[in-house]
């Protein structure tokens, strides 16, 4: 795979014309996730669609935020967050901004269009209050968690899977 140059980019929120570019790159994703990880869901026929109109329908939801990168006019990279408030009937209320998803074109890495994107994401969670930034990275994504780590992230759970025909002894 080729790296390509990029000397501008831009990042933006989301827009109607972006959806069949979203779609590519949320495609993209979930292939890289089952690659890295058999265990990691298969999207159904047409997912990649579907996920692509929803964050177009709710570009103008007060709690989700869509944003692409943009390079030459080809959107090339996409975060997806929304805020949240896990369980407020159990613990003290506290909204979080939660990253749902991020990728980048694998052509386009290592140009800061991932870090721009994730803190386009933290001013918007910053604006509507969010006390904290929550986010997964699969296990098996090391670059994804090296990332994570140089973004500053700190991990506090360890979501950990097991099949129900495993032998436990």
């Amino acid at each position: 795979m080729r790296t390509l140059r990029v000397d501008e980019y831009l990042v933006r929120p989301v827009e109607p014309q972006d959806e069949a570019a979203v779609a590519q790159l949320w495609q993209a994703l979930a292939d890289y996730h089952v690659r890295l990880d058999p265990r990691m869901p298969v999207p159904s026929e047409g997912a990649a669609q579907r996920y692509a109109a929803r964050l177009v329908e709710r570009r103008n939801d007060p709690q989700t935020r869509a944003y692409v990168a943009v390079v030459e006019g080809e959107v090339v990279g996409f975060a997806l967050g929304a805020i949240i408030d896990l369980h407020p009937d159990l613990f003290a209320p506290v909204e979080s901004g939660y990253i749902a998803d991020i990728f980048v074109d694998p052509r386009y890495r290592r140009r800061g269009l991932a870090r721009d994107l994730v803190l386009a994401l933290r001013d918007w969670f910053l604006a509507s209050g969010a006390a904290h930034i929550e986010w997964q990275v699969a296990a098996a994504n090391s670059a994804g968690i090296r990332f994570w780590e140089a973004m500053g992230g700190l991990a506090t759970v360890v979501r950990m899977r097991m099949e129900p025909e495993d032998d436990l002894l």
